[in-house]
């Protein structure tokens, strides 16, 4: 483990907040690309300037508070103070038995919301995160330690990883999945995403048909100046299109899009709430990469 990621694990939250906030703009003064992709991003969710440089430094908390996150002992809490809101929501979703699905974009400490959820919730029924696994080998194998936890199971993102999704659905448990993140070629369609068509995966819609789970949003905010998180909990706006009787293929891509559409509404809501702690330096536009569909 690198002594810097260490050190920084131990810090306050109020001083990893403070520096990350500088760190931010980092990234942002020295890539052209990221600049540019940031700036254009904002401009098309509508953000104005003051919006956009308090996202640049929003970015910047999200990196070094994930030391501290990811490196707490296992019996260390997540974060005090660590607020819910509306946790009820989760109470009676999880006592229908027939499986949930937590949603959330790349907003807010997102990596929190895996943990929060097993720290409350997962002694009841622990939830099972899809991930795609990073290139570096050190920070592959970080990622896989802290991911680990107590009421906490991992899935890689890819057909193994699908399988382990739905039998955690059909035994009652919870997903965690990032739908904002750009699936491989043939595991998605071109949806429209704050206006602009975004490569939006189709395996929240798929899983859904196949098990008949309950499905609703969570987020978690960063409170200013060190002063902790909200765990935030809300239903779908628009619930997602049921699947046609033994479609056509027409048909079925036209459901697929249908998903995809409404899906990515309900991502821009959720965005809309915290718009100055989303990733808008996140390629979410680009071109997918090549993959074999699940």
């Amino acid at each position: 483990m690198h002594p810097a990621l260490k050190w920084l694990s131990r810090r306050p939250l109020r001083l990893l907040h403070a520096a990350g906030g500088w760190l931010g703009w980092l990234p942002y003064l020295l890539s052209p690309s990221y600049r540019s992709r940031l700036r254009q991003n904002t401009a098309t969710a509508g953000l104005d300037a003051r919006q956009r440089r308090a996202a640049v430094a929003e970015a910047g908390r999200m990196v070094l508070e994930l030391p501290r996150l990811w490196l707490r002992p296992p019996e260390q809490p997540v974060e005090d103070p660590l607020q819910w809101d509306n946790a009820e929501l989760v109470s009676e979703l999880l006592a229908q038995g027939r499986g949930l699905m937590l949603l959330t974009p790349h907003v807010g400490s997102f990596e929190m919301a895996a943990q929060a959820y097993a720290q409350r919730f997962g002694a009841q029924k622990p939830m099972t995160a899809m991930y795609r696994p990073a290139r570096q080998p050190w920070l592959r194998e970080l990622e896989e330690q802290a991911r680990a936890r107590p009421g906490l199971l991992t899935a890689p993102a890819n057909l193994a990883g699908v399988r382990l999704l739905i039998r955690a659905l059909r035994r009652g448990e919870t997903l965690g999945m990032l739908p904002d993140q750009v699936p491989p070629e043939g595991q998605g369609v071109w949806a429209p995403f704050f206006g602009r068509p975004a490569y939006t995966m189709t395996l929240v819609s798929r899983l859904l048909q196949q098990t008949d789970a309950a499905v609703c949003l969570i987020w978690v905010q960063r409170q200013p100046r060190g002063g902790g998180y909200v765990v935030r909990l809300r239903p779908l706006p628009t619930p997602l299109p049921p699947r046609p009787q033994s479609p056509t293929p027409a048909q079925e891509e036209a459901w697929l899009l249908a998903s995809a559409t409404v899906l990515n509404q309900a991502m821009e809501w959720v965005i809309r709430q915290l718009p100055t702690q989303y990733l808008w330096g996140y390629h979410r536009y680009k071109q997918p990469r090549q993959g074999t569909a699940a």
